[in-house]
């Protein structure tokens, strides 16, 4: 299995990208986010996710880790395949996703090109219990700080972040940040201080 790759850039389009590697010309699929980001760079550093079936290999490949975790919590869920995973992830940002089903907001989900009312509400349903939230499924605007530490450490959990790198995570956010923030600020800056 190929989890990360990194070469020249032979050939680049919105959703995929040929990456050179020891003579081997790699062919990519990725998100739009990622091809803004290696749009007019001579190499590529892509986190990989190599998807495996009878008749085909195909590759993955993500900017950041978030992108591919985000990935692999979606084509976790029945009937969301590597292709709507991918233009899901080419509608929105990992972190806003992350809060998108944490708030359970179906309308956000269902603006994306592919995802109807009901994929919605099935990756709202489905990765939801995967995240710990409090009240009705909405982030709280200002509860107590430790309630807040420990959903966002929760929810990084969940996007595959090892504990100990999630909490100290956290920590370095809220040190940031100070005491009154708001879950979807402290979880952002929280993932910018794991993918730096």
């Amino acid at each position: 299995m190929i989890g990360y790759l990194e070469g020249t850039i032979r050939q680049l389009d919105a959703n995929q990208v040929i990456v050179l590697a020891g003579g081997v010309g790699y062919l990519v699929h990725i998100p739009a986010s990622t091809f803004y980001k290696l749009d007019g760079q001579a190499t590529a550093s892509l986190q990989i996710y190599t998807h495996v079936r009878e008749d085909i290999i195909a590759l993955y490949g993500f900017a950041t880790a978030d992108e591919r975790f985000a990935f692999e919590k979606l084509i976790s869920i029945s009937g969301i395949g590597p292709k709507l995973a991918q233009n899901i992830l080419s509608g929105i940002e990992p972190v806003d996703l992350a809060e998108a089903i944490v708030r359970g907001d179906t309308r956000r989900l269902s603006s994306i090109p592919g995802v109807g009312k009901k994929t919605a509400e099935r990756i709202c349903l489905e990765l939801r219990d995967k995240l710990i939230v409090t009240g009705e499924g909405k982030a709280p605007q200002q509860p107590a700080t430790a309630s807040v530490d420990d959903d966002v450490q929760s929810a990084l959990v969940n996007l595959g972040y090892k504990s100990p790198s999630a909490d100290a995570a956290v920590q370095a956010a809220r040190k940031e940040l100070g005491p009154e923030v708001e879950f979807s600020h402290l979880l952002k800056t929280a993932l910018r201080h794991l993918t730096r």
